[in-house]
Order: C-alpha cells, then sequence, then structure tokens
C-alpha cells in the first residue's frame, strides 16, 4: 500500500499538528508533505520546518471577503504536493462548499466540544455556562457546514466544579492530543470506525 500523503493547515503555534507529525514518523500508511497557514507569521510553520516538513502559506487579509480568491491561492500551494488527506488543526478559517466539494471525503477536523454540541467558538465557556458534566473534542469528516460531517471520533472528560474555560480548554487539549493521531491512524487505512477516549 503506498502511503497516503497528508496536508495539514494551521493558523497558530500547530500543537495538534505536532501531535499528528510525530504520529506520522515510521509508519507505513502516512506521511506528512506540507503543513499550510493563513497566517504568514504562525508559529507552528517555523516547528514543522524544523521537522524537515515543507510549508506554504497565504495570508488571508488582503483578500478580504473573496474567499474563493484566497481558496485558489490555498489550492496553487497544495498542487505539487498531491495530498490525499487534508488535517485541519487549529486552522480558523471556513472553508467554502466549493473547496470542500473538490476534497470531498478527504478533510478533517478536529473540534473542541462533543458534537453536535457548541459548533463554532467559545465551545468551553458554553459548556460551563450550561452545567454539563462532561466536556471534551470530536474530529470529524469536514462538510459545506460548519462544525458538521461525519463523527469519526471523540474523547470526553468530566467538567470539575473549580473548571473556568481556560482550565477547561488546556484539559481538553491533552485529549485531542491524543484523539487526533488516534482517528489519522485508522482514516489512512480507509477505517471509518469511531475512535472513542475518556479521559
Amino acid at each position: 500500500m503506498s502511503k497516503k500523503k497528508v496536508a495539514i493547515f494551521i493558523s497558530g503555534g500547530g500543537s495538534n499538528m505536532l501531535q499528528l507529525l510525530d504520529s506520522m514518523q515510521g509508519t507505513q500508511a502516512a506521511s506528512p508533505v506540507l503543513v499550510v497557514s493563513n497566517d504568514p507569521n504562525a508559529a507552528g510553520l517555523a516547528r514543522a520546518a524544523q521537522r524537515g516538513v515543507a510549508t506554504g502559506a497565504v495570508d488571508h487579509k488582503p483578500f478580504g471577503q473573496d474567499r474563493a480568491a484566497f481558496e485558489a491561492k490555498i489550492s496553487d500551494l497544495l498542487a505539487p504536493y498531491q495530498p490525499d488527506i487534508i488535517c485541519l488543526a487549529g486552522f480558523m478559517r471556513i472553508l467554502s462548499a466549493d473547496f470542500v466539494a473538490v476534497w470531498a471525503g478527504k478533510i478533517l477536523n478536529i473540534h473542541p466540544s462533543l458534537l453536535p454540541k457548541y459548533k463554532g467558538l467559545h465551545t468551553h465557556a458554553r459548556a460551563i455556562k450550561a452545567g454539563d458534566a462532561e466536556a471534551g473534542c470530536s474530529v470529524h469528516q469536514v462538510t459545506a457546514d460548519l462544525d458538521d460531517g461525519p463523527i469519526l471520533g471523540q474523547a470526553k472528560l468530566s467538567i470539575q466544579p473549580a473548571d473556568t474555560p481556560e482550565s477547561l480548554s488546556q484539559r481538553v487539549l491533552r485529549l485531542e492530543h491524543k484523539l487526533y493521531p488516534a482517528v489519522l491512524t485508522r482514516f489512512v487505512r480507509d477505517d471509518l470506525r469511531p475512535v472513542f477516549i475518556t479521559g
């Protein structure tokens, strides 16, 4: 079986990206070919380069509301590498339905809530405010609808009485670092059975 080529999209430090890179070291199933950011100054780009992975950036700001033009530049970056899978790892731009359609079934995203709860932003604050007993994260296939698509994995933990959005975020992030590589490991082998982790 030839290795699946994986591109990872980030917007910041890339902590989930680093976990994905580590998970692909020495495997026979997947290989990271490119890390892409919408922020040329994203700290994760330097971290990826230090690990010998090619990087590229397209600053979204000059494109304003022209998402199609921004995504065309992203597609130009991807073209030479011909990735089989795109992993969104803290990529803070919403991809258009047209872009998603080109990559249908090949884009994964990690989201810091137990989907379908709390799509969008401020997930931890919303879970605490709602009085939820549990919080966590989900990995799903990306569709044209925000934070939707088939769920391929979830990791959850109990919300503690003293939790703040910040402390909960840090605790959930540790679960993200376990969940995303576990899902990718299955996904590159065309195994769509969901992964469940309890923290």
